[in-house]
């Protein structure tokens, strides 16, 4: 006689339980929503990949190049850098012309750049003028928080007359909501926070950097900062365009993604001796 052996209950899965369980463990895997509480998606990026401009093209789009040298003032030709590139080849940018650079310091509160140290020196021995930008993530921490991470973390100044101040890279989020779930106010008085921590940690006003299209959308398009804090536009066009509200003048421009030897290529609003003005001090409110 054979001997029937039990069975625990709910031990085999029917077809529709076998769904249920593979939807209930996508959303426990780490990573499965942002910070924010926005759902990730297989195309989020990694947290600390972000980089300048990095929603430039989906957002605003991509036209010319700029435009041909006989047609504008004199400006100075710039990069700006981050983790993607590696170990940079400061000689050869050099050679091409570039004479100032921006390297990704950090990110948030929790990430710092793994190349920092090639890169910012790198471009310093060269011959360069460089300095530190920080990308924000306002919804992770206090915007004084994430300055005095920046400033421990490279985004310092001294008066050397080769080291700019630093930068606040604030532009769409790449991990969620574009505005980092802030309103227009809130989302201004974490940028005053960030910069009035960081003028007290290096008595320099930063640079901010941004697009006007993010800075309409996530500031209400503000201008109180356009009187004390250079701009660096954003906008992969032939012109500048339209500026924010506030700055009646650039400071730097990214005109693309796309040059040559690394792929963020700007233009300094002004000549050489422009550019050793704002890493002096005698500059900030544009070139």
């Amino acid at each position: 006689m054979s001997v029937r052996r039990s069975r625990t209950p709910g031990r085999r899965l029917t077809p529709a339980g076998v769904l249920l369980a593979a939807l209930a463990l996508l959303f426990t895997l780490p990573g499965a929503a942002s910070a924010d509480g926005t759902p990730r998606t297989q195309d989020t990026p990694q947290r600390g990949s972000a980089h300048m401009g990095m929603g430039v093209i989906e957002h605003d789009g991509q036209g010319g190049g700029p435009p041909p040298a006989g047609n504008r003032a004199v400006q100075t030709e710039g990069v700006d850098v981050s983790s993607h590139q590696g170990n940079v080849s400061w000689g050869s940018l050099w050679s091409s012309g570039v004479k100032w650079a921006y390297v990704k310091a950090t990110e948030g509160n929790y990430y710092k750049n793994p190349y920092f140290a090639q890169q910012y020196n790198g471009s310093y021995n060269i011959g360069m003028i460089r300095g530190a930008y920080h990308f924000a993530t306002p919804n992770d921490s206090s915007g004084a928080n994430q300055a005095n991470y920046f400033v421990d973390g490279g985004g310092g100044w001294s008066r050397d007359g080769k080291t700019l101040p630093g930068v606040l890279d604030i532009e769409w989020n790449p991990y969620g909501a574009a505005c980092y779930g802030k309103t227009q106010a809130q989302m201004v008085a974490w940028i005053r926070e960030f910069l009035n921590t960081y003028k007290s940690r290096t008595g320099r006003d930063a640079v901010i950097y941004t697009a006007t299209s993010w800075w309409t959308q996530c500031t209400g398009n503000y201008s109180g900062f356009g009187s004390t804090n250079p701009l660096w536009v954003a906008r992969y066009n032939s012109t500048v365009g339209q500026l924010p509200a506030g700055w009646g003048v650039y400071t730097m421009w990214q005109y693309t993604s796309t040059g040559p030897i690394v792929g963020d290529h700007n233009r300094f609003n002004g000549a050489l001796d422009r550019v050793v003005a704002l890493a002096n001090g005698s500059g900030d409110a544009g070139a």
